[in-house]
């Protein structure tokens, strides 16, 4: 009797409309493929290569989140990561922070290691992404309750802060001296024009000035009471 072979599992298109359990066991098969989402339903697959314009950028906007990161306990960041927010929808945005669930975030593990439901920050280094990003994945970060949204528009030298009110998006206005102060997590500062023109003194001073503040020390204390009364 001959032994039936499986049929090969067809690889991640660009334009596929996938359910998220296909989509990732499509995704599963191919070990080479890093970058691949399901937007709506529908697959994303980006250009392996990554353009310095985009790259450079990333690396800022890490190093930016990074700073709060480390001085921050119960706060996890992730570059890249994929999420699985409803049935429809697995975005990789390029940096996410999250509170940890055990710290009383709203997003979760799964047991294969998949952050699940939404977590409190996301952001996008837009290049050739700006349409995507600000037409596709913007309702969706905010029907699924990401608290707080960044795009920054490379080619713009823009930084928008979007901040969830309610069931809606309003942008987020600096100050009057031209910081973003996040409402989500409080102490995360931002000149974002320092970030945009590329100087990272700048960004780190504001960054240490946030995480001095008395809302950021209080914030802390929450988190890490939080944790203790859940750990009881």
């Amino acid at each position: 009797m001959p032994v039936e072979t499986p049929e090969p599992i067809p690889p991640l298109r660009d334009g596929d409309r996938l359910t998220r359990a296909e989509f990732e066991r499509r995704w599963d098969a191919m070990p080479h493929l890093k970058r691949a989402e399901l937007l709506e339903g529908v697959v994303y697959v980006p250009s392996p290569r990554v353009p310095v314009d985009h790259a450079g950028p990333h690396f800022d906007l890490i190093g930016w989140l990074g700073i709060y990161v480390a001085a921050t306990p119960g706060i996890s960041g992730s570059d890249s990561g994929s999420i699985r927010m409803d049935l429809t929808n697995e975005p990789q945005p390029d940096v996410h922070l999250r509170i940890l669930a055990s710290h009383g975030g709203q997003s979760r593990l799964s047991p294969e290691g998949y952050v699940e439901r939404a977590p409190e920050v996301a952001a996008e280094v837009a290049v050739s992404s700006i349409p995507l990003d600000l037409n596709v994945k913007l309702p969706i970060y905010c029907r699924n309750g990401v608290r707080e949204y960044l795009i920054w528009r490379v080619p713009d030298r823009e930084i928008d802060w979007f901040v969830l009110r309610g069931t809606e998006y309003e942008r987020l206005a600096p100050g009057a001296d031209g910081v973003y102060r996040s409402q989500v997590l409080p102490g995360l500062w931002l000149d974002a024009a320092a970030l945009v023109r590329g100087d990272l003194a700048a960004v780190s001073r504001v960054a240490q000035q946030g995480l001095a503040s008395p809302e950021h020390a209080a914030f802390v204390r929450r988190l890490e009471e939080e944790a203790a009364r859940r750990s009881q």
